[in-house]
């Protein structure tokens, strides 16, 4: 039975779980005793929180078993990312800079989960502070790609796509800054969607860079992403940059199919840095909903070549102000040193940050400084308002936009990191999304030559989750590729 549980999606271990023809406590049992079989190859998880996972699923099955009406999340067991704050549990970024940092309060989302009875199974591994593309920048170990141990399962959010893949959480929160949730599970072939700009709550995220930063989900099949952002999407009085807006059912019209919709190809994630499997792969699935009824049109986003850099200039600068706060004073690690504050400064962020994070805030303090802000700030913030210009001239002649989620499948670990630039590039596709503020889900196509999975991506106008569901389940549905 156990294995049959990890088998399950979410919504068949909820209709199984609503109809008492399997407890909380076996769902909850099965995934904590794979994670003790697998993660230690994996290495998906910092924190396994087994007794409190157990304590939740236990009174889940009191209130069924007392009549309660139940969400249909009651039960289900999740791992969340470990940058997004957990009452009474550490949340540590990947960093030692907060390896003992016990929030005294929850994220909203966290909040939302607890109000349907999700079950937490434990904080996921990541990439310190958000920043990577790979999952091999955590200050406690990297994680690794269950299709193949010896290959990335991308990032930042890779603790989050592994877990979901080798079938230890039912479903994952990951963060997506520049491409965080869709790059991960692209290569670990799960479904993953960065949400509208405001559409999720930041409320309890540990910022990377604000503008960009939306927490999503990462599960097995579409229909379950559908369904657990029903679960956290909504307005959020605590978060100022939340939408109030009245989102409709995502699962509602999730079969409604794709007959008359307008698809666009943007020729420029096509050309030169594309493996020739991906672009098959993507090209097939293209001619795939042609057959399903959709009109298909390449399309040009001109400005989007220009995404990436502006990306990196914007995110830095972000991030060295965001990350200003950890200074070992008001919390978090502080070096053991002699000398006045500044001194203490000084060394509590050279020791307490990795590499990455210390180069990014450097970039970030260099584009704003006031020899350079005119030149790279300011620049790539009217590149962005070029990009969301692009994006909103080609959503007046189609409905969404079909790319590649990345350039390549998943690479082997340490195999990139002679030349950053080349990991950069695995964001190539993801980022305008988040500079334009709009909605991209991934979801898989096919396999490589080598048996990696690929991924494809859909994005839509603001608000058009809806429609993204509705396209990528008529595709999922289609089947053998």
């Amino acid at each position: 039975m156990s294995k049959k549980i990890l088998e399950m999606t979410v919504s068949q271990l909820s209709g199984h779980l609503a109809a008492k023809e399997i407890s909380a406590v076996e769902a909850t049992t099965a995934y904590i005793d794979n994670i003790d079989s697998v993660d230690g190859d994996v290495g998906a998880y910092i924190r396994v929180t087994a007794r409190q996972a157990l304590e939740q699923a236990a009174e889940v099955d009191r209130l069924r078993t007392s009549g309660e009406e139940l969400s249909p999340l009651a039960g289900i067991p999740a791992g969340i990312k470990d940058n997004i704050c957990t009452k009474g549990i550490q949340t540590t970024c990947g960093s030692k800079m907060l390896e003992n940092f016990i929030p005294p309060y929850n994220a909203t989302v966290i909040d939302r989960l607890e109000q349907r009875h999700v079950v937490m199974l434990g904080k996921l591994n990541m990439d310190e502070f958000a920043m990577g593309s790979t999952n091999e920048y955590s200050y406690f170990k990297p994680t690794r790609n269950p299709h193949d141990l010896s290959r990335v399962p991308g990032g930042s959010s890779g603790g989050a796509a592994a877990a979901v893949a080798a079938q230890e959480a039912a479903f994952a929160l990951g963060s997506d800054t520049g491409g965080s949730v869709r790059q991960p599970a692209a290569f670990c072939g799960v479904v993953g969607i960065k949400p509208t700009y405001g559409a999720v709550s930041r409320n309890g995220l540990i910022a990377f860079a604000s503008s960009l930063d939306q927490i999503g989900p990462m599960t097995k099949n579409v229909r379950d992403s559908a369904m657990v952002m029903e679960a956290i999407a909504g307005h959020d009085a605590g978060d100022a940059t939340s939408l109030d807006y009245a989102w409709p059912s995502f699962t509602k019209k999730i079969e409604q199919g794709v007959q008359g919709l307008r698809i666009g190809l943007p020729k420029e994630h096509f050309g030169e840095g594309i493996s020739a499997e991906m672009k098959d792969a993507v090209l097939k699935a293209a001619a795939a909903y042609e057959k399903l009824g959709a009109k298909v049109e390449e399309i040009s986003v001109p400005n989007v070549n220009h995404a990436l850099p502006a990306y990196f200039a914007i995110s830095s600068a972000e991030a060295s102000s965001n990350l200003a706060r950890f200074d070992g004073i008001k919390y978090g690690f502080r070096a053991d040193v002699d000398g006045d504050v500044e001194d203490i400064y000084t060394a509590t962020r050279n020791e307490g940050f990795g590499l990455e994070v210390k180069s990014r805030i450097m970039l970030g303090n260099h584009v704003l400084s006031a020899d350079n802000y005119d030149s790279y700030y300011k620049k790539a913030m009217q590149v962005r308002t070029l990009i969301i210009e692009d994006f909103n001239r080609a959503f007046e002649n189609c409905d969404f936009i079909l790319s590649p989620t990345t350039p390549t499948t998943a690479f082997k670990l340490g195999e990139k990191h002679q030349d950053p630039s080349i990991m950069f590039r695995c964001n190539l596709y993801t980022v305008p999304a988040n500079i334009a503020g709009i909605p991209a889900l991934s979801l898989p196509c096919g396999t490589d030559s080598k048996g990696l999975p690929i991924g494809m991506q859909l994005m839509g106008k603001q608000f058009d989750e809806p429609l993204l569901y509705r396209a990528a389940y008529a595709y999922e549905q289609r089947g053998n590729y």
